[in-house]
Formats: structure tokens, sequence, C-alpha cells
């Protein structure tokens, strides 16, 4: 099976941000993203370019055109955020993001009527009834398919990177489940979702690809929903790893890290390097623990046990990258990092709210409503 691939120019950037409509007074997940797309969608088009239905309706992505850098894409996405809100206050509703909501259950949301996601439930029934999970995806462009599958290998070392610094999703329908990211682990529960097979190329890649459409288990790479793939159409390596993050600062940090990685790798494979990737029990235990214990995890680094705490990890790793971060005027972005160790994680934040409110999680929600419209704290 050939599948092409259309070459990106250099390192450009791609981000998909999945949004909750919340009732302000409820403080509940509630329908409206029918509404609200018809009422922004422009009078010549069948749908707003840059606003999606997801699986549920009480969810709107927005997503940004191709752009070249951090900086463009953090305009983009706040000007379609800027378009949605004021749509979403006409039906009585707000937005906010984390990875799961904290207080609603799966079982009361309405699906979104895009046969899509009709058949998508039909199919896999439970386990896509209960996705009242959201996210954070970024596209990196790559030059070629032969770049595509080893880059997709050598990420995988920073699973927990990513995971750690964008975890937020410690409660699920009322209860705090112990885990820094929950969603992670409802979304790999699906059959094609969770860590991708370390491939040997891109011909092997057609070949898993064939195998599974040929057998009608998928229909595209569209339904192959790992934490980071390459894709095709985009000509991109996407990350897909990351949980909902409250805020477009956030959003504009875990962009500069999956861009600044992409670009540090495909140089290496122009100087004829093979990136070094994890072996599969490494990356495997390095993602459950991020998961768990979020900035506060050890991460594996090597075959022998060695570990390193996940802050220390991620403070080393963006001192590594700021001379490509410099390179590709994400800098200021990419010392985000540092900002969020500092404040804490979304879901230590989440936490510390609930605590101080004796365990009212209504009061998680205001506080993401908050971020969502100032960003964060100093």
């Amino acid at each position: 099976m050939h599948i092409p691939f259309t070459p990106s120019e250099g390192s450009s950037l791609g981000v998909e941000w999945e949004l909750q409509l919340v009732d302000p007074r409820t403080r509940e997940l509630t329908s409206g993203a029918v509404e609200i797309l018809e009422d922004i969608r422009p009078p010549d088009a069948d749908e707003h370019p840059k606003a999606k239905h997801e699986l549920l309706q009480s969810t709107i992505e927005v997503i940004t055109g191709v752009c070249g850098t951090v900086a463009e894409a953090h305009a983009d996405l706040a000007e379609t955020v800027r378009v949605v809100s004021r749509a979403a206050e006409h039906q009585g509703l707000a937005l906010m993001c984390a990875g799961t909501h904290p207080i609603s259950n799966w079982a009361t949301q309405d699906i979104s009527p895009k046969p899509r996601y009709q058949q998508l439930v039909a199919h896999l029934q439970w386990l896509a009834r209960r996705l009242q999970i959201f996210g954070v995806h970024v596209h990196v462009g790559v030059r070629s398919p032969d770049k595509a599958i080893p880059i997709v290998n050598a990420l995988t070392a920073y699973v927990p990177h990513f995971l750690a610094l964008s975890a937020s999703s410690p409660f699920w329908v009322g209860h705090d489940t112990g885990l820094a990211s929950s969603r992670s682990k409802v979304f790999e529960s699906l059959p094609t979702a969770g860590l991708p097979y370390q491939l040997s190329g891109w011909d092997q890649f057609e070949s898993y690809m064939e195998t599974l459409v040929s057998s009608q288990t998928i229909e595209s790479v569209r339904e192959v929903w790992w934490d980071i793939r390459p894709h095709p159409d985009f000509g991109t390596v996407e990350l897909r790893i990351c949980d909902g993050l409250p805020t477009l600062d956030e959003v504009a940090v875990i962009a500069a890290l999956a861009q600044c990685l992409v670009q540090r790798l495909d140089d290496d494979l122009d100087r004829g390097h093979t990136p070094q990737s994890s072996h599969d029990w490494v990356v495997r235990e390095n993602k459950w623990r991020a998961a768990r214990y979020g900035l506060d995890a050890e991460i594996i680094m090597d075959d022998h046990g060695t570990v390193v705490p996940a802050r220390q990890a991620l403070f080393d790793l963006a001192d590594e990258l700021m001379p490509v971060a410099r390179r590709l005027s994400c800098a200021d972005e990419l010392a985000g990092i540092d900002r969020i160790l500092a404040i804490g994680a979304s879901y230590q934040r989440q936490r510390a709210i609930a605590e101080a409110s004796g365990g009212d999680l209504t009061k998680v929600v205001d506080s993401l409503l908050e971020e969502m419209a100032t960003g964060l704290t100093a």
C-alpha cells in the first residue's frame, strides 16, 4: 500500500486545541457546539475553517493554519478562540480546557451529529462513549517520509516530558483519580491508540496501514490515534500525548518544545545520525510514571534503570534546546517551562484549589474558567 507524503517546508507548525463548553452557573459540560459553529460559519462555507466539531457536543476544537513560528500559532489560536468565545456567550456558555472535566459525567453527554462520530460510537461502543477527554495536538513539519518514522521513534523518549508538563486531568466524574493524567489512561484503551510501534521506516508504516485497511479495521490514518504519529496528508509528525491545557500560555510552551525537538532530530538526520530510540518497556514505564506522578515522576533514562526527576529532565531539556529555540524564534515560549515548573502544572493547581475549598470541585471549574480568560498567573 503506497501512502503519499506531502513534504513540509522546514519545521512548520500547526496546533489543535480541544475546548470544553461549560454552563458557568452549573459548572457542567453543556451541549452547544452545533449552535455555536453554525453561528460562526462563514456564509459561503460548510463550516468555520478553524473551529470544528469533536466527538461530544460540549466540545469545540480550534485549529491553526500552517504557521512558521509559535508566536504566529499563538495569535492564530487567540483570534479563533475570541470568535468562538463570543458565540458561546450568546448561548450562555463559557470556554475552558483541561484533560478532563472535574465533575461532569460522560454518560450524560450528547454525541456530535457528524456521521464520523456516530460511526465511531457504533463501532467502539462504551470505549468511545466515555471519551469525555480533551487534548492539545501539535503538528511539526518534516521534509520527507524517510525522516518521519525515525523522528516518531525518537520522540517516544520524550513522552514523559510532554505528559508531565501538560498533565491536567486529576479528576474524573467528581472523584480524584490519584493520577496526574487520567485522560492518557482513558484514551489509550482504544484499539489503535497509545504508544506508537517502533517501525523500521516508511515502508513498514505502509505495511502496517495496509493490514489494518485491508482487514477493515480502519479506513485511514486518521483512525490511528497514537500518542505520536506521522500525518502523511499534512507532511508532519503529530504529538498527541498532551492533556488539554487551560491557557494559551501553556499551549505555546508545549508547541515550542515540540517544534524545537523535531527540528533538532531533523538536523541530526541531515548530519547522517539516526536519532536514538528507547526500548518499548522503558517508554511504557515512563508514560505510566508521568501519568501517575506528573512533575514528581522519576524518568528512566537508560537500560540500566538510571532515573532523573521529571523537573530536572525538563529543565535540562529546555537548556539543551535553547539554541534551536533561538533559531526558530521561540526562546521566550520555551523558557515558559521554568514558569510552569515554578507555579505548578495544571493538575497541581487544580488539586490545590480543591484542597483549599474543602473538596468543592465546582471551585476547580471556576479556576479553570478564570485561567482560560486571563492566562497563567505570575
